[in-house]
């Protein structure tokens, strides 16, 4: 939708103020779908408001409004329209009708952003099914001059209308997608079981609040980090040391937003269950964003939609770097007391503290356990170290030198100790 040629489109945006919000946070709203716009790659070049008790049935905002906006797009050279809401395929067919440009709403830009970041086959995959469930619940608009029915020789009768044909086309090739990304899940529920051995965190927070910085700066990994909305979509796990003997892995997902598609939070289900499938989470803020407060709702509205909401989780407040005064964020740390930390992933400030804090959360989960291990029980060894961790061992497991064997004390989880209590006492 959005060119990505050299050429960038010059962007109008429109917010509409309806009775029962704030002025605030329209204003918000329409900044953040400026820096959508931007990662799109297009330059919004003008914003308009209107205020209005409800929205228009035909146009949205009014038809008058319409037309003003046509005169703006022609005196300033603007190639596109963008709407901080969701549109109708009537609505959306009456206003370019008006205005004479193209016109997108707030979900038609996400899903455009999706379709230019998807890099992995189950990401494009994810973005072409909601694309299609947006493009069908839109269709009534986009096909109104189809409405007639149409019959050839030999098929002539009540005949089929052409959105339905379309209707069933999409259908279809969502059913084909949906089978595709079961099987991927399948496969990632493979890995998930291989990776069962060790705590996983998932890094959880509002786009462009830093988790894949943060990844990058406990585990040492390079994942791609760029200062866009939703620079990443797929899932990454990466391994990393919270102490020099106690691994973790790390899941990086996808940022959330305001207003975020129901299609897209469906079709990316399968990527977002790695937070259900997670111990604990690290739900990562932009304290430096003055609309924090609302972004955390945003966040943990989302994870009551994936039964994640009561999880243990950590409050991890990034970017204290660009906070001019650290009374602010001590009095943030005051307000959301308990599990919380104000870091900077970038610059590594305060790093060791949330490494504290994650095996602190640990600890509740982890019991240290010593064996006895003798010469002749190789097998009791290898099942103990495949769920455990070495701490310690004292005596060989030569048989000439120590034919008692040896002791060793291992940690684990809890929940793999109960599992590893029946299989060796059994």
């Amino acid at each position: 939708m959005i060119s990505t040629d050299d050429k960038l489109d010059r962007a109008l945006v429109v917010g509409v103020r309806f009775k029962n919000d704030e002025r605030v946070h329209v204003g918000e709203y329409v900044n953040e779908v400026v820096l959508l716009a931007d990662t799109a790659g297009a330059r919004v070049v003008r914003t308009i408001f209107q205020e209005r008790q409800s929205p228009d049935p035909a146009y949205f905002i009014g038809k008058g409004k319409a037309e003003e906006i046509r005169q703006i797009c022609d005196n300033e050279n603007i190639t596109l329209v963008i709407f901080d809401d969701d549109l109708s395929g009537v609505q959306i067919r009456n206003l370019e009708t008006i205005i004479d440009r193209r016109v997108l709403d707030r979900s038609g830009l996400i899903l455009d952003i999706f379709a230019l970041r998807a890099r992995s086959r189950e990401a494009k995959l994810q973005v072409e099914m909601a694309q299609l469930k947006y493009n069908m619940s839109r269709l009534a608009g986009q096909w109104q001059h189809f409405s007639k029915q149409y019959g050839v020789i030999g098929t002539r009768g009540p005949g089929e209308k052409q959105i339905e044909v379309d209707r069933r086309v999409i259908k279809k090739r969502i059913s084909a997608l949906r089978e595709k990304l079961d099987d991927i899940s399948s496969q990632r529920e493979l890995r998930r079981g291989r990776r069962n051995e060790f705590p996983k965190f998932a890094l959880v927070g509002y786009t462009n609040a830093g988790k894949s910085t943060l990844m990058n700066a406990l585990s040492g990994a390079d994942t791609f980090v760029e200062n866009r909305l939703f620079a990443t979509l797929d899932t990454f796990t990466r391994k990393a040391f919270l102490s020099s003997s106690l691994p973790c892995l790390l899941v990086d997902t996808v940022g959330f937003i305001r207003k975020l598609p129901a299609d897209l939070v469906a079709s990316f289900k399968s990527t977002l269950e790695e937070v259900a499938f997670a111990d604990y989470i690290l739900h990562v803020v932009d304290i430096s964003s003055p609309t924090f407060r609302e972004q955390i709702e945003v966040v943990n509205e989302t994870l009551t939609q994936l039964g994640c909401a009561d999880k243990p989780a950590i409050l991890v407040f990034n970017k204290v770097d660009r906070v001019d005064e650290f009374g602010v964020v001590r009095s943030v740390l005051n307000e959301f007391s308990g599990s919380s930390v104000a870091i900077s992933a970038e610059r590594h400030i305060n790093l060791n503290q949330l490494k504290e804090k994650m095996l602190k959360m640990m600890g509740s989960d982890i019991v240290e356990k010593s064996f006895r291990i003798k010469p002749t029980q190789p097998e009791k060894l290898a099942k103990i170290l495949s769920v455990a961790e070495f701490v310690q061992s004292t005596g060989s497991f030569g048989e000439d030198d120590h034919p008692e064997g040896f002791q060793l004390r291992v940690r684990m989880r809890k929940k793999d100790w109960e599992k590893l209590k029946r299989e060796i006492y059994a």
